[in-house]
């Protein structure tokens, strides 16, 4: 400190600042103050460290530490309690619970294949890790931190933690939880004790819980009896029970599982390829289910969900109380009607269908068709509204969505004729409409209504394919990635969809240019009878609602599409407007119908599980799903009053007397001086709607 007696001339000795452990040499008494109040505020900050590492830290840690889950708890066994899944009424759909004749087995009477078919899939360095696989912790790290991709990393003693002793959210204070009791437990428990709990505590999908459960479900038999076909089917099951479950899935991607099992097994030295050759081609005789279950493919796809939010242990043994949205009378009536039409059709070839039906305000799923049966062997499980397939002329509507956006307009001209592109590397590319035959000038109402192909092909040249992609994104086709490989025929559908994407593209339409995320959920109540969901969905504009209804106006245009479907289509509904488009792929193996209006949206497919080609009398669309289609919608709309779109302010009707048209236009777009232009005789609509 400066003493009182410093000198007048306002410097300070050297021998006091020498306290101050700054420089022998005067000082002016200012800057002594400011070095004073300098080192007391190191001080404090030294002192907040030293207490924040050794006292604050230390403190938390221990806390943390002794609210982590005792390992004992492995060893305790849970009761069950049962998942409801209820459609909006409240009827029940299934229940989702562990297998009351649960039982647990010891490790030795289950066989040497079943333990080493499980460690091959599941964590091959199970016998060297100390709970944790350091090098897959940091590449599903990685994977999650900076490529935005969940990807597991777990071991088994990882897994076991977690669904024994953790909740299922998905946060890094859970992973880290998880370390740390997997390095507890191995150092409580033997590797074979640790693997003894696993196979006693892992889900095998449905009622099946634990080896011994799943072995009675599958094949009816004793675990110890379970041959190595059967082994390794079963040890690919936890990882995702619902893909990899023939009750659930497609077989040939249990198979394709099965196959990749098995050849770990050799990799690793458990069998030989002989083995493994012949356990994958033994026929595998499952016991027939008797469980109760309404709306299947619907049931499996919300348990999908579930699983993904909530996490798998906590929806078989949470007791949650699932109100979904799935109007079960409808559906089942919707049922019927695929089954007959598929049945009375089968001279066009076709052998399946699938049908959903959304609620066009809430993106809801009212109705779920995943197929024509459910239970038919082989495929009928396979859910089709989940697959790839190509759409189609029923996209183009994203194309000129695009068009209308970038300032084109129902009037605007194209030239529908002959023309081939050539795009360096590839074979000279030139579209065709399915008629075989050119139209001329026509608008861009008339070449969307009448589907022709040249006319979109033309505009998606115009426009960029990425740009279309990119926007096809945006409305929720999840597949679809701008990397330029897609091509002018991604505007005839050459990318393929889910029919729920699509059928919510075409939602996002009826909702005024309002993308929703599809809902399977009203509520979902935990076993306290808490709720537990929150509607938290991505809500976001798309395109302008002068675009949508633009696009509506099109496809709902009974007039506009005479020349290429005629009268009294299918694709009209008596008393309703409804936006209606079809989609045959040029090899007509995929035929599609999607339409709505402000209320409801339907999307329908027909084909073949297996690709094959359909009668080339569907090329025109109105064939094979249309028909199905409007018998769905026609049901929907039984008893309602007709709707419309409601007209948005940026809309204007332009009217030519001397030709007695009309057409519509966002405003701000180009309007043409007259609308009598048009030598294909389809220019605009004068249906009275304006």
């Amino acid at each position: 400190p400066i003493k009182k007696s410093v000198k007048t001339n306002g410097y300070a000795d050297a021998k006091y600042t020498k306290k101050l452990w700054l420089p022998k040499f005067s000082l002016p008494i200012t800057e002594v103050k400011y070095k004073d109040r300098l080192y007391g505020l190191k001080m404090f900050v030294l002192g907040l460290l030293f207490c924040i590492l050794f006292i604050f830290i230390p403190v938390e840690i221990y806390s943390w530490l002794t609210q982590l889950p005792s390992t004992e708890l492995l060893i305790t066994k849970e009761v069950p309690t049962p998942t409801k899944i209820l459609d909006r009424k409240g009827q029940l759909l299934y229940e989702i619970y562990i297998d009351k004749r649960y039982e647990p087995v010891e490790l030795e009477k289950i066989p040497q294949y079943v333990i080493d078919a499980t460690i091959a899939v599941e964590d091959d360095q199970f016998y060297n890790h100390i709970g944790f696989d350091l090098e897959s912790t940091i590449r599903a790290a990685k994977a999650t931190v900076f490529d935005g991709k969940l990807q597991g990393g777990s071991t088994i003693t990882q897994q076991l933690v977690k669904n024994v002793l953790l909740t299922p959210d998905r946060t890094i204070i859970r992973k880290i939880k998880e370390l740390v009791l997997s390095v507890l437990v191995e150092t409580k428990y033997t590797k074979d004790q640790i693997l003894e709990l696993y196979l006693n505590n892992i889900s095998y999908g449905g009622s099946a819980w634990g080896i011994q459960s799943a072995s009675k479900k599958f094949f009816n038999k004793d675990v110890s009896m379970l041959s190595l076909a059967e082994a390794s089917f079963l040890a690919g099951l936890p990882s995702a029970p619902s893909r990899y479950s023939q009750f659930y899935g497609n077989y040939d991607i249990v198979k394709q599982r099965q196959k990749f099992i098995l050849d770990r097994m050799h990799q690793l030295g458990y069998i030989s390829r002989e083995d493994a050759f012949s356990a994958y081609n033994a026929s595998l005789e499952f016991v027939e289910q008797q469980e109760y279950i309404r709306a299947p493919h619907f049931v499996a796809y919300v348990r999908d969900e579930l699983e993904r939010i909530y996490g798998r242990r906590y929806v078989e043994l949470g007791g949650l109380k699932v109100t979904t949205s799935l109007d079960l009378d409808l559906h089942e009536k919707i049922q019927k009607i695929v089954s007959e039409e598929v049945a009375k059709n089968s001279r066009l070839l076709i052998s399946n269908s699938a049908a959903v039906v959304l609620d066009s305000r809430t993106a809801q799923i009212l109705a779920y068709v995943g197929s024509i049966d459910y239970f038919k062997k082989d495929w009928g499980s396979f859910d089709v509204i989940r697959a790839f397939r190509q759409p189609g002329s029923s996209i183009k509507p994203l194309t000129y969505a695009l068009a209308f956006e970038r300032g084109k307009t129902p009037a605007t001209i194209i030239n529908d004729s002959k023309i081939t592109f050539n795009v360096v590397g590839q074979q000279p590319y030139t579209p065709r409409n399915y008629d075989n035959k050119y139209h001329g000038n026509v608008t861009l109402r008339t070449a969307l209504a009448n589907s022709y192909n040249i006319a979109a092909v033309k505009l998606a040249n115009e426009l960029g394919p990425d740009n279309i992609v990119r926007m096809g994104k945006e409305f929720g086709l999840s597949n679809w990635e701008v990397d330029d490989s897609y091509g002018l025929s991604v505007t005839l559908g050459g990318k393929e969809v889910k029919l729920l994407d699509h059928t919510n593209l075409y939602a996002t339409f009826a909702r005024s240019g309002v993308y929703k995320d599809v809902s399977s959920f009203l509520s979902i109540k935990d076993n306290r009878g808490y709720e537990v969901y929150n509607d938290s969905r991505d809500e976001r504009s798309i395109v302008t609602e002068e675009t949508a209804y633009l696009i509506w106006h099109i496809l709902s245009d009974n007039s506009a599409r005479i020349p290429a479907f005629g009268t009294n289509n299918s694709l009209t509904i008596t008393g309703q407007r409804v936006a209606v488009k079809t989609g045959t792929t040029d090899n007509i193996r995929d035929n599609f119908t999607i339409g709505f209006t402000p209320t409801y949206t339907v999307g329908v497919w027909v084909g073949n599980n297996d690709n094959s080609p359909l009668h080339r009398s569907l090329a025109s669309g109105l064939s094979g799903a249309a028909p199905i289609w409007n018998k769905i919608m026609s049901l929907v709309l039984d008893g309602k009053d007709n709707e419309d779109m409601v007209k948005p302010d940026g809309i204007i009707t332009k009217y030519d007397e001397k030709c007695n048209r009309s057409e519509i236009f966002a405003k701000g777009g180009m309007i043409p001086e007259s609308l009598c232009t048009d030598r294909s005789g389809a220019f605009g609509s004068n249906d009275g709607d304006d």
